[in-house]
């Protein structure tokens, strides 16, 4: 047996994450141990009205941390959005950062947090490992069952004059305390409840055949989320006040982050980018209408790893050869998506043809197209977005 290449793996974990019904209650004393005085809680301006955020503050304020709020966090938040951030926390001299609601709530709150501590403008920063110095003391609560942002190193805002989505990929933009707590997440509606059970499945699947930089530790958080989704997306699309369903949808789509976050993506989230930034179409549903269109066109390049997709989804894949298994994982995932009532294409959600040519070539350069297990080229780009459509 040769010797091995070197090769080291990175694994990138918030510093302690509260996981479970009423976690949230926590976020008090959370605040003191981080030596928290006034936080500014970003966040959007529904969970505001939903009161949620009352809720939060409440919990803060009995410990003796005094509370400012910015709601007006964007789905796809942009340069302009996190300046508005900027000021808020300036203006109200606050030094400990809460993101409060779904993936955009905490990438507008780290673009905040990035620029707070390291000053110039936040286009100044896109890329991996740019920054000098760690964001402000750092807790985030998440709301939906989905992106994952809330405990990775990653941050995604989009460029308003390019139309493209800035990727930060950075240890320090990881929340000190990460809280994922089910009881917050019953009053998702179903739609949101299945795009964000889609982009979860994603990460999972992606991080489970990305080729640089999956390793055991990866797999194993990849694998259990994509047994616990599928088992259990459908129930809580089904039922939203089905606590179990949302407990094990909380752990999955946190499962689902730690694979990615160290293992990367791939073209899936790459050309799911692209409607988010220069159409403003949600990220979820993106991702569920890409990622069947390409797991069919990455199959052979990791077949066996496709083939156990399908097997923890639930598919029988007795006697079936290796390809006959992994074919079986697209069928599931398409079924999946159909089941829960994901949109049949993109044409369907607002992207015409004359959208391709931009959205392939901004998607093969997409940091995340780099894991792809398969080398992927400009045409073969237009040709999946357009079997997407």
């Amino acid at each position: 047996m040769g010797a091995m290449a070197e090769q080291v793996y990175s694994f990138f974990m918030p510093k302690i994450s509260l996981l479970g019904n009423g976690a949230v209650k926590e976020i008090g004393q959370q605040a003191k141990v981080l030596g928290g005085t006034k936080a500014l809680i970003v966040t959007d301006i529904g969970l505001v009205k939903l009161g949620m955020v009352d809720t939060v503050k409440g919990y803060l304020e009995e410990a003796g941390i005094q509370v400012a709020v910015f709601d007006g966090s964007e789905p796809n938040p942009t340069y302009l959005n996190v300046r508005h951030c900027l000021k808020s926390w300036q203006s109200n001299v606050c030094d400990l950062l809460i993101t409060f609601g779904g993936g955009s709530s905490h990438d507008c709150g780290k673009g905040m947090g990035i620029m707070a501590t390291n000053g110039g403008d936040i286009r100044d920063w896109a890329g991996i490992d740019t920054l000098k110095t760690g964001l402000p003391p750092y807790i985030s609560i998440n709301t939906t069952a989905g992106t994952g942002s809330e405990m990775t190193r990653f941050a995604v805002v989009t460029n308003t004059d390019t139309h493209v989505k800035m990727i930060f990929a950075d240890a320090r933009l990881t929340a000190d305390v990460a809280i994922n707590d089910p009881a917050l997440m019953v009053g998702l509606p179903p739609a949101m409840t299945a795009a964000t059970g889609m982009d979860a499945l994603t990460h999972a699947v992606e991080a489970y055949v990305t080729t640089l930089i999956s390793n055991p530790i990866t797999d194993a958080c990849a694998i259990q989320a994509i047994t616990i989704i599928g088992k259990w997306l459908r129930k809580a699309v089904a039922n939203g006040a089905d606590m179990e369903a949302r407990d094990a949808m909380a752990y999955a789509e946190y499962l689902a982050g730690m694979a990615f976050n160290s293992a990367g993506l791939g073209i899936v989230h790459s050309m799911a980018h692209q409607p988010g930034s220069l159409l403003g179409k949600p990220h979820g549903v993106c991702n569920a209408i890409c990622l069947p269109v390409v797991c069919e066109f990455n199959l052979m390049a990791n077949a066996e790893k496709y083939a156990k997709v399908a097997e923890f989804l639930g598919e029988d894949i007795t006697g079936l050869s290796v390809m006959e298994a992994a074919e079986k994982a697209v069928a599931s995932i398409r079924k999946l998506s159909q089941d829960i009532g994901i949109p049949s294409g993109l044409a369907e959600i607002g992207v015409t043809e004359k959208d391709i040519p931009v959205m392939a070539e901004n998607a093969l350069k997409d940091v995340c197209t780099l894991f792809n297990p398969r080398t992927v080229r400009l045409e073969d780009i237009v040709a999946l977005y357009n079997q997407a459509m």
